[in-house]
């Protein structure tokens, strides 16, 4: 079953938070912790994370805390914290040689689901899950099912 991790649940979840707040404005690990009911240590570390792979900013001092950057999408947070997106073992660690590489009869359609997945979690931002505007990107890459379907 694939599924996301719980801290990829909190990263998104915090990072839909920031994007939400208006004005702008640094937003503490216990604030969204307190909010959400996620344990602020695990946040912290989730946060922390994030600002590594550049997707928050970090302030420090007593009105610091984490700002998200624009533009950043649901494939850039669950790659900060997931590590790269693969749905089989030989898409998730390409160096790895599979031993049915050779017989695999299901490789080219999953290369294809592991590419729509992709690409749709890449065409949807932070911002425009705190909009509640997915439709129109999942509308999208529906009818890019349909045409690609069509032509194979």
């Amino acid at each position: 079953m694939m599924k996301l991790s719980k801290k990829t649940d909190y990263g998104l979840i915090a990072m839909q938070h920031m994007a939400s707040v208006t004005p702008s404005r640094p937003i503490n690990t216990k604030e969204i912790a307190h909010q959400y009911n996620i344990p602020v240590e695990l946040l912290a570390k989730v946060l922390q994370r994030l600002a590594k792979h550049g997707l928050v900013i970090s302030q420090n001092g007593p009105k610091g805390g984490y700002r998200s950057r624009k533009a950043v999408t649901i494939a850039d947070v669950i790659s900060a914290i997931e590590g790269p997106i693969g749905i089989t073992e030989c898409m998730h660690e390409p160096d790895e040689q599979c031993q049915q590489q050779e017989t695999c009869n299901i490789r080219t359609p999953l290369q294809f689901i592991q590419t729509s997945i992709v690409q749709l979690l890449e065409s949807m931002t932070i911002e425009d899950m705190a909009v509640q505007n997915t439709l129109i990107s999942i509308d999208a890459i529906k009818s890019h099912f349909v045409t690609e379907g069509a032509t194979r």
